[in-house]
């Protein structure tokens, strides 16, 4: 063996990996530009050493034209200078209670923490490929605040709750193309100053901008089932009963939650929970289909519908693969828009990942064909959803009976109720359009 040949092969075989994740980064790259996204990172993620990737990710963004609101948190930082000090800190109803000397230490921990933050911003950037672009980061006081007051019996001080965001300031910067960058501290029209939960900071901007995306960057690694498995979406109805049916989650968990399910009640479509402790997470989970954290969004993300003209592309590039490999027969583009309002197709977001087509040939039977999911979202039960929906479908119509001709997914059809047939149970026009060269199989299905 040469092993030329072979690191010919290996770079060929990468090459091909990139243009394909190029291809699949491509429509998410397009639907991003000019919207806003707000990304909020704890303060656990600012002392990473892997902080400098995630700067280099968010300029990506900004190069793409992506509007960027960054929100830190300063918890950690703040613990570690009140226990160098000596100082003594206590929560109630899971916010810190602020008093005059713990206040200051706020003060300087965020102060220290956007210094740092805009210092990398710009010296990063000299040695990445993002170098020689300018970035400019903007802070301010976008955040008008006011006291939390007595809780309980409880004087929470210099805590405060936000009033309102300075939207007008903060859209003017975006616009230009700035990076706004946003402490978790409020300020109020008398000159006080307040402590304020970073996460609340982050949800409550996202909604006053009315942002496309809100994102939360920390060490809560996304949603996790009964089994512990990641979900990787959910909408935030399922939230709200998952968080119903889950009592005994931790509160500061169920705090987190209940943050999420007033964006989504507050029309953010679209909240990402990102594990930190992942390399590259934030570009993984915008920029590939299934992502890596867990989306919640206002509604389902997949929708399962009759195709339209506009349709004929993305239903060409499902199925082209299929048709090479004579798992299906080949369509000529001007036969699908001939026949484009027999399809069905499952659209999530901006793709089409499946797709079917019902032919009837009179008032009883009809032809399931075409039947197609995208390879990524096979075996996730895509395929039984898509069927589901054509017989139902196809029972309102008043079809009491399927047919189809396969040649290699016979196993799936007999597992979907499909009984064995031949030729003649087939109506006549289709007996005379068999095609022998392929001899496909053919199976039926009676309608209930």
């Amino acid at each position: 063996m040469n092993p030329d040949n072979s690191n010919t092969n290996t770079t060929a075989s990468s090459d091909i990996d990139f243009v394909n994740w190029f291809r699949n980064a491509a429509p998410y790259i397009n639907a991003f530009r000019g919207k806003t996204f707000v990304i909020y990172f704890s303060g656990d993620v600012l002392a990473d050493n892997e902080f400098p990737s995630l700067v280099h990710d968010i300029t990506l963004l900004n190069s793409l034209g992506v509007k960027l609101v960054l929100v830190h948190g300063a918890r950690s930082q703040i613990e570690k200078r009140l226990n160098s000090q000596n100082i003594q800190s206590h929560f109630s109803q899971g916010l810190r209670v602020t008093d005059s000397e713990t206040m200051q230490v706020i003060k300087e921990a965020s102060g220290c923490i956007r210094l740092n933050i805009e210092g990398l911003f710009t010296t990063s950037l000299r040695y990445t490929p993002m170098a020689g672009s300018r970035i400019n980061i903007v802070s301010g006081n976008f955040t008008i605040a006011k006291p939390k007051g007595i809780i309980d019996g409880v004087d929470f001080q210099h805590t405060g709750e936000i009033r309102r965001i300075d939207t007008d300031s903060v859209c003017n910067a975006l616009n230009a193309g700035d990076v706004i960058l946003m402490s978790p501290v409020g300020y109020s029209p008398t000159g006080e100053i307040f402590n304020i939960n970073g996460e609340d900071l982050a949800t409550e901007s996202s909604i006053a901008l009315k942002a496309d995306k809100l994102i939360f960057i920390d060490d809560i690694n996304g949603i996790k089932n009964s089994d512990g498995q990641l979900i990787n979406e959910l909408t935030g109805q399922d939230l709200k009963q998952l968080l119903k049916d889950n009592t005994h989650l931790p509160e500061e968990l169920k705090r987190h939650y209940q943050r999420i399910i007033y964006a989504s009640e507050s029309g953010i479509k679209r909240v990402h929970i990102i594990d930190r402790n992942i390399e590259g997470a934030l570009l993984l989970e915008l920029f590939t289909q299934n992502g890596i954290g867990t989306l919640i969004s206002t509604d389902q993300l997949e929708d399962i519908r009759l195709a339209s003209i506009e349709d004929v592309n993305g239903i060409i590039e499902l199925i082209s693969p299929l048709e090479e490999t004579g798992l299906l027969v080949k369509r000529s583009r001007e036969r699908l828009e001939t026949e484009i309002e027999n399809f069905y197709i499952i659209k999530r977001e901006n793709s089409i990942i499946g797709c079917g087509a019902l032919y009837p040939f009179n008032k009883v039977q009809a032809e399931l064909a075409c039947m197609a999911i995208a390879p990524e979202y096979q075996s996730q039960g895509r395929g039984d959803k898509l069927f589901n929906h054509i017989c139902m479908c196809a029972r309102k119509s008043g079809l009491k009976e399927l047919f189809v001709l396969t040649t290699q997914a016979t196993h799936w059809f007999i597992e979907h109720g499909f009984k064995k047939g031949s030729l003649k149970d087939l109506p006549s026009k289709k007996q005379a359009l068999y095609n022998y060269q392929r001899n496909s199989a053919v199976f039926i299905k009676k309608l209930k």
